[in-house]
Formats: C-alpha cells, sequence, structure tokens
C-alpha cells in the first residue's frame, strides 16, 4: 500500500465525516479527497515525474494537508520541510533532497528568490495559500481538473514514500528515506499500541511539520477528524479539545507542562480525550503524575526517531500505574512495539542484559532504508546489523525501556560519566523551577564540570545555593551542577527541543572540541 492509499481507506469510509477543521470552518473526506485530485493532476499536467521530490513550506494549515495529499496522489515523494527554518537551511535541505517542486504559503514567500538562486534544481515554486510574485503559479488557479489520478508508481513496499530530516541537532542535516512499507509499520504499529474507541478526533498544534503531521495523517486511514490549529497556544489547545471533543494529539513535554501552568486548565471539559502522546524528551516524573491527575489517565510514552519513526517503543495509559495508583514504571519510555525489535549494545556490537547501560538499537520494517545520497552516514548507523540511535538507555528484567540520555550529550568529570537527562530531572523536581537544560562546560583539572541553565516559574527567584542542595541530596556531589544560572528563555531548535549545543557554544569556542 502507498501512503495516500491509507488515506484513500478512510474516505471511503468516512466520505462525509468531517477530515480537516479549523475556526474557518470544515471540510469532509469527501471535499479533501476532491482537492487532492485536483492538485495531483495540476502537478501531472504540469510534468511532475512519477518519484520527484516535492515539499510543502507552511505553518498548520488544511491547505498544507492537502498539498502534501495532492503530491503523494502524483506518485511523488513527500519531503518535509519546516518554514520556521531560516532561508539559508531550508536552500540547503531543498538542495540536499534534490527538490523538484515547492509549495510555499504567503507567510514565507518572501524567500522565492533565495530558493530560485541556491537551489537550482527546483523546477516550480506554487504559491500555496495566495499569489506570490516569483512563483510560477497560484494553486487555485489550476488544481480544476478532480477526475481520477492513474496511478504512475508500482506502490511497492521498498518504493520511497517520504523525506524526514535529521534536524541538525549533531552536525548538518542528513535526508532520511522513508518508505511505503515504513509507513505501513507505522501505522500498524500506532494503531496496535492506541487502539481508538471511537473513531479519532485528532489535534494538531505542535508543527505539521515534525511528528505532529505525520501523526495526522495516519490518522486518517481510520476516518480520523484532523482539528487543525495554526500554533500551539495552551488555551487555544483546551478550548479546541472542549468544542471539538478530541479524543487523540501528540505534543512534546515542554507543551504539556505550559498547559498544565495555564490558570484554567481544570476548567476545561477535557474527558473526551483518550491518548496524549509525548516524546521526544523525558517527561519530569512529577509534571507526569500532574498531567495524569489532570488529564486523566491518557498519558502515552514513546521513544521513536526520525530514522525509525515515532513508534519503536510504547507505554499506553493503562501501564502507566499500578494498583495503588503510582507510577509503574517511572521514567520508561515502555517496551518495544508491535513491529520492532528494541535491544541494549554496548561499543563493541555486545547485545547488554537488564539492568546494563549501552546504545538503543533497533531492528524491523520501521527503521529508514537509509540515508539520502549518504551511503557512508548509513553504513555507520547501520553497524552490527541494527539501527544505532544514539541514545544511551537500559531496560529491566520486565523488558521496559529507559532512555539515559543522547550519547553525544554525556558529561565526563573526573572519570565519571554525568547523564544531563538525570540532573535534569532532579532540577525539575524542585517546585521553583519551570525548565531546565545541563551541559558540560571545560574545568582544567576535571575536564567537564556540570552546569545549569533554568527558567524559573513566574514570581519565583532562583536561590542557587539551595537548589544545589536539593539536587545534592538527590543525586549526591559528582552530578549536582558547580554553577546553577538563571536564564529568561533555555534556547530552543526548530522542533522546539531544548539546544544544548548552543548553551556549550561560548564556553567551548576555542578548545578545539565540544564536548
Amino acid at each position: 500500500m502507498r501512503m495516500i492509499d491509507f488515506f484513500d481507506r478512510g474516505a471511503r469510509i468516512a466520505a462525509s465525516r468531517p477530515c480537516l477543521v479549523t475556526d474557518a470552518g470544515t471540510r469532509t473526506y469527501a471535499e479533501v479527497a476532491e482537492r487532492s485530485r485536483a492538485i495531483a493532476n495540476m502537478l501531472v499536467a504540469d510534468g511532475f515525474a512519477p518519484g520527484a521530490h516535492a515539499a510543502v513550506l507552511s505553518g498548520n494549515a488544511p491547505v498544507a494537508f492537502e498539498a502534501i495529499l495532492g503530491i503523494l496522489r502524483a506518485d511523488g515523494v513527500w519531503a518535509m520541510a519546516n518554514h520556521r527554518a531560516g532561508v539559508a537551511e531550508n536552500a540547503y535541505l531543498f538542495d540536499l533532497l534534490d527538490i523538484d517542486t515547492v509549495f510555499i504559503a504567503q507567510e514565507v514567500g518572501d524567500r522565492v528568490p533565495a530558493l530560485r538562486e541556491q537551489c537550482p534544481r527546483i523546477r516550480r515554486i506554487i504559491a500555496l495559500d495566495g499569489p506570490i510574485d516569483g512563483c510560477d503559479f497560484f494553486l487555485e488557479d489550476k488544481a480544476n481538473d478532480a477526475s481520477p489520478v492513474p496511478q504512475r508508481r508500482d506502490g511497492l513496499d521498498d518504493e520511497l514514500a517520504f523525506l524526514a530530516n535529521t534536524g541538525g541537532t549533531t552536525g548538518r542535516s542528513k535526508g532520511v528515506m522513508l518508505s511505503n512499507g515504513n509507513w505501513q509499520a507505522l501505522v500498524s504499529s500506532l494503531v496496535a499500541s492506541m487502539p481508538m474507541k471511537v473513531p479519532p478526533v485528532n489535534c494538531v498544534a505542535a508543527p505539521m511539520t515534525h511528528a505532529a503531521g505525520p501523526l495526522a495523517l495516519a490518522s486518517m486511514a481510520l476516518g480520523g477528524t484532523v482539528v487543525v490549529l495554526p500554533k500551539f497556544e495552551p488555551e487555544a489547545v483546551l478550548r479546541a479539545i472542549e468544542t471539538h471533543r478530541v479524543t487523540y494529539m501528540f505534543l512534546p513535554p515542554t507543551a504539556i507542562y505550559m498547559m498544565l501552568d495555564h490558570p484554567g486548565v481544570e476548567s476545561f471539559d477535557l474527558s473526551s480525550l483518550e491518548y496524549i502522546s509525548y516524546a521526544g524528551a523525558p517527561m519530569a516524573l512529577e509534571r507526569l503524575k500532574q498531567a495524569i491527575r489532570v488529564f486523566g489517565p491518557v498519558m502515552n510514552a514513546s521513544f521513536g526517531q526520525t530514522e525509525a519513526p515515532m513508534c519503536v517503543t510504547a507505554m499506553p495509559p493503562h501501564e502507566h500505574l499500578n494498583a495503588d495508583g503510582e507510577l509503574a514504571h517511572p521514567g520508561s519510555c515502555g517496551r518495544p512495539n508491535l513491529l520492532s525489535i528494541v535491544e541494549i549494545m554496548d561499543d563493541a556490537g555486545n547485545i547488554l542484559g537488564p539492568g546494563e547501560r549501552g546504545e538503543i538499537v533497533v531492528r524491523g520494517p520501521l527503521v529508514m532504508q537509509g540515508y539520502y545520497n549518504n551511503p557512508e552516514a548509513t553504513a555507520e548507523v547501520s553497524a552490527f546489523g541494527w539501527h544505532h540511535t544514539g541514545d544511551v538507555g537500559v531496560r529491566d528484567e520486565d523488558g521496559w525501556f529507559y532512555v539515559v540520555d543522547r550519547k553525544k550529550d554525556m558529561i565526563i568529570s573526573g572519570g565519571f560519566n554525568v547523564y544531563p537527562a538525570e540532573v535534569e530531572d532532579a532540577l525539575l523536581a524542585h517546585p521553583d523551577i519551570a525548565q531546565c537544560a545541563v551541559i558540560g562546560v571545560p574545568h582544567d583539572k576535571w575536564g567537564e564540570e556540570v552546569a545549569a541553565f533554568v527558567e524559573m516559574h513566574s514570581g519565583r527567584d532562583l536561590d542557587a545555593e539551595a537548589v544545589g542542595t536539593f539536587v545534592r541530596d538527590r543525586l549526591g556531589p559528582v552530578k549536582t551542577p558547580k554553577s546553577i544560572s538563571r536564564v529568561d528563555a533555555l534556547p530552543r531548535t526548530n522542533a522546539g527541543k531544548i539546544s544544548r549545543a548552543e548553551l556549550r557554544k561560548p564556553f567551548w569556542e576555542g578548545q578545539g572540541k565540544t564536548i
């Protein structure tokens, strides 16, 4: 099955059901299917080749989803792209991925000249939501033939379906090749780990250019309604849950914290929720308990990455709590999903036993085909016949996995390994601290020392000595930050994750290394 076949399944079983919903209106599955056919026919008529790569440069919007479906229906390859990234980063990505066609929103329409200049392989740029100077044409002017679109590729499991990118958190972005078979594994794993009691109503508030977009497309296979919010705002999300009876959504922990901190969170009717899926970073245990109390037993943990998307492991709501109502597996990201084999491996390629720390490695149909035009990086990440995630983890006797930290973020201080995530968990347990990041900074004697940067809750001041004592009581002196600094806002990547790399830069300049 092709990616578009999953949408068509939803359209067949739910033609009259709302597919895409915004404050401005609703489009049914039948209407979205018609729009996707019109966009596909427009592309084919303009010479768009089977297997050509196309990107949609837009924020969260129904027309952006329709353009993606049109690309897939024209038997193209959808390349995920983040409109919040700078023009230079987008140009680098488009050139890296051999992008043939770009749909672009008016919000970022001023980038057209730079893309023309820096990406000579782009054959057409199509204005998405209104006329834009320099574009080849405006979508609405040509997308008018909604007749059936002939299939032009075989649709085999190993056929390239979409291209993602690694985000560049550990260097320049790499293109991740994901096939029809990868998409089948993703949808199957999601449905197996989160069975829906009713047709899902999925709220897209996190950027659709990351996990929230593919998850919304996956929900369409079930005939689910997708409520599209232009951006994440805590009150808007809470109101959408109440108004549209949202059953499922994906949010990173930072967004969940912002919802929990909203003064009116408990005044909204959130009883429709079945799942809030969180991933991308560990969730502080006290905050997880708070989320279960406020939202109900709906929290769904998962672990994955671009190269093995989103659901390598899962811990569904009913496995979060034990019979006494306490966290049953505190800090766990779950057990392997239906179609993934997961192990812990040492640097020599040996599989480790319960309780032993090593790198989390994965096998199965969820794992990517490789990095686009980068066989060296593909070989490196596939050593010993397993996909290497770059995450340090451990599993217990019952098969529950725990992510300790990113392998490259580990701090070595005086010969001791310190994992930033562990220290961050201790800091976040302090009632005055809202967000934090921990890094290693140069030290003449110890090599590195632990430094923390914190955002405080509104109206709270930082008492660094008291916070240091708070952490020392939990972790001991080696892991306790030697400096704790208050910041107004921690640096973040385009995906919204806290960027330890940005925090490290000023400390490691001139050192000849960054860790």
